[in-house]
């Protein structure tokens, strides 16, 4: 198991990755069709801001006013980064026994497996909805590998991390001999050749 550090310091560095993605943004795509269906560029924002809200929810933490996707998307996504990175830092609340849809768990824990995991494929998502080419770190493929082959079904099912939150969609097939980043994709619900 991760220590909180080593928790903070990858999701600050998916967290990075993200907002660089945002920052890259073309004038005019935030309504894009994303690789998610029902997903706009600026849904899939959305979705990270509200996922990170959603970490908050099993404690008696909130996370601070901040502006919307809508008006800032940098400064809505970084708003939220801000809160979960200063949640994280602080060993008490990083070491709070939470209750989740997938069990007991820690803050950290929680936030390493869903959020900040959340926001490896959201880069990509991301990219991909406002045009821009992308590729996930290799070293995240390979942290990513086993974990994306042992999804729990709860995390396909709609709503289960609460109202309107989807994690994964249903398995995209894609051959046995593709790049482990197009097998990742798959497993969590994306075609790896969406444009």
């Amino acid at each position: 198991m991760a220590d909180d550090q080593e928790v903070l310091a990858r999701y600050s560095r998916r967290a990075g990755r993200f907002a660089d993605v945002i920052s890259a943004a073309p004038p005019g795509r935030w309504s894009a069709q994303s690789p998610c269906a029902t997903w706009t560029a600026a849904d899939v924002v959305q979705h990270a801001v509200d996922m990170h809200a959603a970490m908050f929810v099993p404690t008696d933490l909130a996370r601070a006013p901040g502006p919307s996707v809508t008006e800032d998307p940098l400064g809505a996504f970084n708003s939220a980064r801000a809160d979960v990175e200063r949640a994280l830092g602080d060993p008490a609340v990083a070491g709070l026994a939470v209750q989740t849809p997938m069990g007991p768990s820690t803050f950290a824990a929680h936030v390493d497996g869903v959020a900040s995991a959340d926001l490896m494929i959201h880069s990509w998502d991301l990219a991909r909805a406002l045009g821009l080419d992308y590729s996930i770190d290799p070293d995240e493929l390979d942290d990513q590998w086993q974990g994306a082959q042992q999804i729990p079904d709860i995390m396909r099912r709609p709503g289960a991390f609460g109202p309107g939150i989807v994690v994964f969609g249903p398995v995209v097939e894609v051959p046995d001999d593709a790049p482990v980043q197009d097998r990742i994709l798959g497993l969590l619900g994306r075609d790896p050749h969406w444009t």
